[in-house]
């Protein structure tokens, strides 16, 4: 008789604002695993806060945690619609090492052909970075920037080991700077970025290796 085997890890999506809940509301839809699409709110508190309450309940406590919405891009060159998967997050308590990265990058290329992937270090910040200080980010390796996904990888790993992972959709950039997301085009092209990003996401959670018994 063969021996069954143990059931996949569930997945827990994070992020900030009511417009990604939205873009990512198909989060259901052929997943191997439960998943939970948590919107934690603006800035790294918010998104600690949630990260910790969403893993302290049974059924998400071992969950590999996705980090994802929008972010400001930092490279020369890019456009809104653009992808970044993060190599690693960073905020001002260090780095959080990213889990097959490779794996996202490759089944984002598939999902969104003719979208450039951007794979590299992603900044955290406390507030909406402009102008020079965007420079001084990029200065130190980062290719883009967001409030949340440094929090929330870094909240997830304190919370026990586990795979953790971020992607962000590329809503403005050096020359394509926006005001508020949404009311441009490239907040809409953003969007629908963000919509087609899930098959991506399950194919990194089905390489994910299968928990112990």
């Amino acid at each position: 008789m063969d021996t069954p085997q143990p059931p996949h890890v569930p997945l827990v999506i994070a992020c900030a604002l009511t417009i990604e809940r939205l873009a990512l509301r198909g989060a259901h839809g052929g997943a191997a695993a439960p998943v939970t699409v948590v919107r934690s709110g603006m800035g790294p508190k918010a998104a600690e806060r949630a990260v910790h309450e969403v893993l302290g309940a049974p059924a998400t406590r071992a969950a590999a945690v996705i980090a994802s919405g929008f972010c400001a891009g930092l490279v020369p060159g890019m456009h809104p619609g653009d992808l970044v998967v993060a190599e690693e997050t960073r905020d001002p308590r260090g780095a959080t090492v990213c889990a097959g990265v490779d794996v996202l990058a490759k089944a984002l290329a598939e999902a969104l052909p003719g979208r450039t992937v951007h794979t590299g270090p992603l900044a955290g910040s406390d507030h909406v970075v402009r102008g020079p200080e965007r420079a001084a980010l990029r200065a130190t390796g980062a290719i883009a920037v967001d409030m949340e996904s440094a929090a929330t990888l870094w909240t997830a790993q304190r919370r026990g080991p586990r795979p953790v992972a971020a992607v962000r959709v590329v809503v403005d950039a050096p020359e394509h700077e926006l005001v508020r997301i949404g009311t441009v085009r490239g907040g809409i092209s953003a969007f629908r970025v963000l919509r087609a990003v899930l098959p991506a996401f399950f194919e990194w959670h089905r390489s994910l290796p299968l928990p112990r018994r």
